[in-house]
């Protein structure tokens, strides 16, 4: 059975997406709900949930931090937590697939947005099961998660790498945009 921590400070928002996702995806068991980024990096690594539903902006730590701190302290041999990043702010959506978010909802979520998340962490999960080579998965996920992360931190002194492809959602599909 899959398990899901949710990380959102406004309780009622927290409320309504793990109705939502009762409701979607019924076989689906939230293990943890958390008001701050410090409690959803130290439960995801108690709880070791499949999928983790990270506010962006909370007390603490962002959602983020949280993943780069799951990222470094996650055990090795476990599989990786599927990252969807939930805000209201829809400027942190290119950090958030840089970090391999799964996908990225903006609040208000909506239930056919839900129900095409819903859809892509099932997917997901299944080729998960039935994949080999987690670790090279994992390590280019953690090693994505530091760059960006180190690279917003105030002792980033490097240059960001020049923007070559820019990612665009269209229905529940991304698809690459070179710059040029």
């Amino acid at each position: 059975m899959p398990s899901a921590l949710i990380a959102e400070d406004e309780p009622l928002l927290a409320a309504a997406l793990a109705a939502e996702l009762a409701r979607l995806w019924p076989e689906l068991r939230i293990v943890a709900q958390v008001a701050d980024g410090l409690s959803a990096a130290r439960q995801a690594l108690a709880l070791q949930p499949d999928v983790c539903f990270l506010d962006i902006r909370m007390p603490g730590a962002s959602g983020l931090e949280a993943a780069q701190t799951l990222a470094e302290d996650w055990p090795e041999g476990v599989p990786f937590p599927l990252l969807v990043f939930v805000t209201a702010y829809d400027q942190y959506a290119l950090k958030a697939f840089e970090a391999q978010a799964v996908d990225y909802l903006v609040k208000p979520v909506d239930s056919p947005r839900l129900a095409a998340c819903v859809a892509r962490l099932k997917s997901r999960l299944a080729d998960r099961a039935g994949a080999a080579g987690q670790s090279a998965a994992l390590q280019q996920t953690l090693d994505q998660l530091r760059a960006l992360l180190g690279a917003a931190g105030p002792a980033a002194s490097a240059p960001l790498p020049r923007l070559e492809v820019i990612q665009a959602g269209v229905g529940n599909r991304v698809h690459l945009v070179p710059v040029a």
